[in-house]
């Protein structure tokens, strides 16, 4: 077999998968959207005092046992954004969207747009100044871990 049909070969497979993945990929952005419908539809604006805010597996968030049975077992293992906050009389664990997270302050009052444990945005802060988190260099990093064994000894 000459080597043009082999790299024609390759590349009608390509080609192939290319076209799947391009269908499939518009299949899920659909599906995305649809269900950002539904949490906007059923977001409640509710007043809440943020007490914690950290980024831990889904295993040691102490989420109802009704959403950890629905959370698909890949979620388990890797580490979403979880806020706990008073919400009335109660303290619940809930998950923050990615962009709202870093925007929380802690131990702050704020009213929040919420669909069920899922934090869709923030409405306003109450007498809360939030600054935007430092981000230290690897440099900084290795210079602050020497300074504290230094100081250890």
């Amino acid at each position: 077999m000459p080597v043009w049909a082999v790299l024609l070969i390759i590349l009608v497979i390509m080609a192939g998968i290319l076209a799947a993945l391009y269908f499939y990929g518009k299949k899920m952005q659909q599906k995305q959207e649809d269900n950002r419908a539904q949490l906007e539809a059923a977001a409640q604006n509710v007043s809440m005092l943020v007490i914690d805010k950290k980024r831990m597996k889904v295993k040691d968030a102490d989420l109802p046992k009704i959403v950890m049975e629905q959370l698909p077992k890949r979620y388990m293992n890797s580490k979403m954004p979880i806020v706990k906050a008073k919400i009335g009389p109660k303290i619940m664990s809930l998950i923050a969207e990615e962009e709202v997270f870093d925007l929380i302050p802690v131990k702050a009052e704020i009213k929040a747009s919420v669909s069920g444990i899922y934090i869709l945005s923030i409405r306003n802060f109450r007498n809360a100044e939030v600054a935007p988190p430092e981000k230290k260099g690897f440099m900084a990093k290795l210079r602050k871990k020497q300074a504290d064994l230094t100081k250890k000894q």
